[in-house]
């Protein structure tokens, strides 16, 4: 997990899959068959590449037009930390609705039963069960695959919506707080009030090329409700940088400390602070300790000075900077007193996030 890697990944996309992306995307096609995504989010998710930057290289490629339905899903990611960062409630409220989804397996053997199966790949579902397998397999799965697993396990399992994302974020090698909390809100009908997604047999069948015959599946449920929606709160304001000599410390959020907007600040330490998810699978960790890795190396060749894993004094009293860590177990671990430096990318678009996507999709140009 490398940047290096992802720029190949990147290259490969342009000049391949890219140019059918919009017709293609949302097959489903498993993992003997021909990719139709771009598979470019665990290196998104970790900020080895920027959206910015693959934005700008499909536009190169492709054109405004031919590129435009790309951009606006890599784009999705921005919108939901942007979102979450507004609306942190969201993740705490995850968390303890996960706590609770635990307590009630404990307590209550059906209940304990279906989640096992569901988890295991032994649901009954077809489409579902193999989902599962390659989730655990592989770290991934398709967008659409993950759109209609959500769905199943809330609307058909009737499993708490919460240990779904959990069990996502367990296995997930792109595993981003943001987009799995409210990708499964908005599968559930809580982020957009009402409108939920729906997993239909025919839409299975269609797009994974008639892979599966899911029978079974509830297709004509209600949304989720709760009686209070996470609260818009103001974005937090980035830290005031100091002049001469700092500490970098680099997370797994943003692993791209070259271009980072650090003033007249000169880094004379660099350190690395690895926070996974909780229960995280050791695919997860390691994918997690390379891109680690690989950052703190070019970190260290960027700016000049010897980089590690920290340790007790390891600033030796400097002050200590650190890219913006969106809400999530990044931000959770921060040691007290960081300076927290935010990209002009983030800063200008994630007060469009407050609302729907659109009027974020509409300042994308000016964004890249």
């Amino acid at each position: 997990m490398t940047r290096a890697a992802g720029l190949e990944r990147l290259a490969a996309f342009l000049a391949d899959e890219g140019a059918e992306y919009a017709g293609s995307r949302n097959f489903d096609l498993g993992l003997e068959g021909r990719s139709t995504t771009s598979a470019l989010s665990p290196y998104l998710r970790r900020r080895l590449i920027t959206e910015a930057e693959v934005g700008a290289a499909a536009i190169a490629a492709f054109g405004d037009e031919g590129a435009e339905k790309f951009v606006s899903e890599v784009f999705w990611r921005t919108y939901f930390k942007g979102h979450l960062e507004t609306h942190p409630a969201a993740w705490t409220g995850y968390l303890a609705l996960a706590a609770e989804g635990h307590e009630r397996i404990a307590a209550e053997p059906g209940l304990r039963r279906t989640y096992e199966a569901a988890i295991e790949g032994r649901s009954g579902i077809d489409c579902f069960d193999a989902w599962a397998s390659e989730l655990i397999e592989t770290g991934w799965l398709h967008n659409h695959a993950r759109m209609w697993f959500a769905s199943i396990w809330i609307f058909t399992l009737r499993l708490p919506w919460a240990l779904g994302a959990e069990f996502f974020m367990r296995h997930l090698l792109d595993g981003d707080p943001a987009s799995n909390t409210l990708s499964w809100r908005w599968v559930a009908g809580l982020h957009t009030r009402g409108k939920h997604y729906v997993a239909r047999a025919e839409n299975i069948r269609r797009y994974t090329n008639g892979r599966f015959d899911s029978v079974g599946l509830d297709e004509y449920p209600d949304a989720l409700d709760e009686p209070m929606p996470p609260r818009e709160v103001p974005l937090p304001p980035a830290d005031a940088l100091p002049d001469g000599e700092v500490a970098l410390l680099l997370h797994l959020d943003d692993l791209h400390p070259e271009s980072l907007p650090l003033g007249t600040a000169r880094v004379v330490r660099i350190g690395g602070l690895v926070a996974h998810a909780d229960g995280a699978s050791d695919q997860v960790k390691v994918a997690d300790q390379s891109a680690m890795a690989d950052g703190l190396a070019r970190a260290e060749a960027h700016f000049g000075c010897a980089a590690g894993h920290t340790h007790s004094g390891w600033a030796y009293g400097l002050p200590v900077v650190t890219a913006w860590a969106p809400v999530g177990p990044s931000a959770m671990a921060l040691p007290e007193g960081c300076l927290r430096v935010r990209r002009a990318g983030d800063e200008n678009a994630w007060p469009l996030a407050t609302r729907g996507y659109s009027r974020l999709r509409k300042a994308i140009p000016q964004l890249i």
